[in-house]
Formats: structure tokens, C-alpha cells, sequence
């Protein structure tokens, strides 16, 4: 018995005329993205990133060769708001991990890149952080995991549907 069931069986003791069925989905998915998280936080840590800032340099990274991007296209990608951005990449190039460059395409604008120091941290981290979310899973079989992943694709996209 985990503490999810803990408090559906205090609400179908209180409450019998509800279903808590979805309460009890809900809160385990809401649990477990917090442990998850907590895992990970203390990978970033140990490179002194957080989230925000390894979502930042992975977007870059994974964006492919030469690792830039505008700062619109940045903020598609991270969907968080354009002060809150320019905070990140203030706070990035001034640790020499991104720069920032003239768009060639648009002299009126710029673009966010890994330097070099940036993209052998991330390349590092990346490696680190797979790991660690490989570990946070080690109870689960492969096939377990390709159900789990299965059902949450399913319920992400049956919630966002609304």
C-alpha cells in the first residue's frame, strides 16, 4: 500500500458515492514525475545546471549541427515565457556556454549557440542524465517500461485533447 492508496481509501470510506479511480492515476503520475525529478535535479547539480539551464543547452544540442537557434525558436521549444528565456541565456553566456551571434539571415536579430565549452558539457551531461533516467526505471522489465510508455503517450494525448 503506497500513500495514494492511503487517501482513495479515506475517500471511498468517506466519500463511497465517488470513484477515485482516476484520483488514484492522477496522483501516482503526479508522484512520479516528482521523484523522477528529483533524481534528475541532482544529476544537473553535479554539473551546476538545473533544469532550466540543461533544457536550454539540450534544445541547442539536439537541434543539430551548428547548435544555434533564435531565441523564438528557443522559447517554441522550452514554451516558457521571453523574459524568463533571456534570463536563462543571460545567465548561460555569462558561465561561456552559449553566445550569442547576428542572424545572417536577418541582421536585426539573433542567435543562440553551444561554444565549445557549452557542448562538451551538454554532450557530457546528456550522457549522464540518460543514465540516470535508465536508473530511476531499473525496477520495471523492458517490457513493463514499453507498456508504461505506451499508456502515458495514450493518456497525454487523450488530456490534451481538451
Amino acid at each position: 500500500m503506497d500513500h495514494v492508496d492511503f487517501v482513495t481509501q479515506q475517500w471511498e470510506k468517506e466519500r463511497p458515492d465517488l470513484d477515485v479511480s482516476a484520483m488514484a492515476v492522477i496522483g501516482r503520475v503526479g508522484r512520479l514525475a516528482q521523484a523522477y525529478q528529483q533524481g534528475m535535479q541532482k544529476t544537473w547539480a553535479r554539473y551546476d545546471l538545473n533544469g532550466a539551464k540543461f533544457d536550454v543547452l539540450a534544445t541547442l544540442r539536439r537541434s543539430g549541427a551548428p547548435y544555434r537557434l533564435s531565441p523564438g525558436d528557443l522559447l517554441r521549444s522550452t514554451m516558457v515565457s521571453s523574459g524568463t528565456m533571456t534570463n536563462r541565456i543571460d545567465r548561460l553566456e555569462a558561465a561561456g556556454l552559449v553566445s550569442r551571434s547576428v542572424n545572417p539571415d536577418d541582421s536585426r536579430s539573433f542567435l543562440i549557440g553551444l561554444t565549445d565549452k557549452g557542448l562538451a558539457l551538454i554532450d557530457e551531461v546528456a550522457t549522464a542524465h540518460v543514465q540516470t533516467q535508465a536508473e530511476l526505471l531499473t525496477g520495471l522489465t523492458q517490457k513493463e517500461q514499453a507498456a508504461l510508455n505506451a499508456l502515458l503517450s495514450k493518456a497525454l494525448q487523450v488530456a490534451s485533447d481538451d
